[in-house]
């Protein structure tokens, strides 16, 4: 993409999270707040690199680490 620009990256990075619908993550949260949403924490898993994350799948991880399914509220209507 070229993009170099730290505060670019920063709005870019705002933005993929809005179109996900996942929270931005807050490095400094308490360990005794519940879970972050299921999308999020999945795809910090997916960010890193290797043949285990390549493939794992969405409902895998959900699976594997005991969180309880949900489903995303649609924030969109199709054909509108």
């Amino acid at each position: 993409m070229g993009v170099t620009d730290f505060g670019h990256m920063q709005e870019i990075s705002r933005h993929v999270r809005e179109l996900l619908g996942i929270e931005e993550p807050v490095f400094s949260r308490s360990i005794a707040l519940p879970y972050r949403d299921n999308m999020g924490l999945f795809l910090e898993q997916k960010s890193r690199s290797g043949q285990k994350a390549d493939a794992l799948t969405f409902s895998q991880f959900v699976q594997e680490a005991g969180l309880e399914p949900y489903m995303l509220p649609c924030t969109q209507q199709l054909g509108a």
